[in-house]
């Protein structure tokens, strides 16, 4: 059997007009996870990612911390909605910056609400795929690892969104509970899959092996 390492980006820029870019904090993650790859004696067959710069800077991280660089495919199925789009679709008024706790609750209480819709095919977020085109990308990025790394061992860096979807999908979990899912997974966090001829299986689940102990650097946006 192979292994499938998901790991969602390292701190982005919450709140910034730019979020897709990390921040100092999301730089030191992902070269401690890389570092941590490398003291175990890590390697990957495959390397996979979206197109995002988050995601590239996240893999650049890991790279640093591994001491290695690979040959990446980049693939925009792995890429993550569009969140202020999916607010959009439920909340036509100005959106203040999220910059103090209220706001940023009220943030996510729209976010819930507006995943909720698009999950159910009631609303279509402007600038993204229907949610059955977003889970397809998924699904098609899961059995190209299954049909090319079955013997292997892949990492994979993504998003929030797109991972716990595949975490759904193996699952078969519903919307409540892939909503959940993805809001609760952490920066630079691991999740595994054994991968099988016919299927995945999850192993782990949103660990911070390389941040054991260090509270300040855990962090979800």
């Amino acid at each position: 059997m192979g292994t499938l390492y998901l790991v969602r980006h390292g701190q982005a820029s919450f709140g910034a007009a730019d979020y897709d870019q990390l921040s100092p904090l999301g730089r030191q993650q992902s070269e401690r996870l890389g570092a941590w790859f490398r003291e175990r004696g890590l390697r990957f067959d495959a390397v996979l990612t979206g197109t995002l710069r988050r995601h590239a800077q996240t893999l650049a991280g890991i790279e640093a911390g591994m001491q290695v660089r690979h040959d990446v495919l980049t693939l925009p199925g792995l890429n993550e909605y569009d969140s202020e789009a999916v607010v959009r679709t439920i909340h036509a008024g100005p959106i203040a910056a999220a910059e103090t706790p209220e706001q940023v609750r009220q943030h996510f209480r729209l976010l819930r609400s507006g995943l909720r819709q698009w999950m159910a095919g009631a609303t279509q977020p402007a600038g993204m795929p229907s949610h059955a085109d977003f889970v397809a990308g998924l699904v098609q990025a899961l059995d190209q690892v299954r049909a090319t790394q079955a013997e292997g061992t892949t990492l994979l860096v993504s998003s929030g969104g797109p991972i716990a979807t595949a975490i759904s999908h193996v699952l078969g979990l519903g919307a409540d509970a892939t909503i959940e899912l993805n809001l609760h997974i952490r920066n630079s966090a691991l999740s595994e899959f054994k991968v099988g001829p016919k299927r995945h299986t999850l192993i782990s689940f949103n660990t911070l092996p390389h941040l054991d102990g260090d509270a300040a650097a855990v962090t979800f946006a």
